[in-house]
C-alpha cells in the first residue's frame, strides 16, 4: 500500500504493475525496480530486449562474440567428452588383458 496525493491509500498489486508496464516505455533500470518490488513477472512468450537496439554494427560485433563463445564451448565440450571415452576405453582395455592372461 502506497499514499497517493489525496491520503488515501492505494493497493498496487504485481497484476496492475504488469499491466502497467505493458503500457508505457521506462528504462531497463527502471522497469527491473518495479518488476523487483512489486514481484511482476515478465510474459515467458515476450522477446528478447536486444542488446544493440538498432546499431547493426554493434549486432555485428556481438554475434561475433557469441559465435566464438559457442565454438569454444563446443570444443570444450567435445575435450570433455573424449578423455571421459579414452578412460572408458582405457579402463575395458585393462580388464580386457586382464582377463586374457587368465585364460
Amino acid at each position: 500500500m502506497e499514499r497517493s496525493k489525496g491520503g488515501r491509500e492505494v493497493v498496487v498489486t504485481a497484476e496492475t504493475v504488469q499491466v502497467g508496464l505493458a503500457k508505457v516505455r521506462t528504462t531497463a533500470e527502471e522497469e527491473k525496480v518495479l518488476r523487483l518490488r512489486y514481484g511482476a513477472r515478465v510474459d515467458p512468450r515476450a522477446p528478447l530486449p536486444r542488446a544493440a537496439g538498432n546499431n547493426a554494427e554493434l549486432a555485428d560485433e556481438l554475434l561475433l562474440i557469441e559465435m566464438q563463445l559457442l565454438r569454444g564451448l563446443k570444443a570444450r565440450t567435445q575435450a570433455t567428452m573424449g578423455t571421459a571415452t579414452a578412460a572408458k576405453g582405457s579402463a575395458k582395455d585393462k580388464i580386457v588383458k586382464a582377463l586374457k592372461k587368465k585364460s
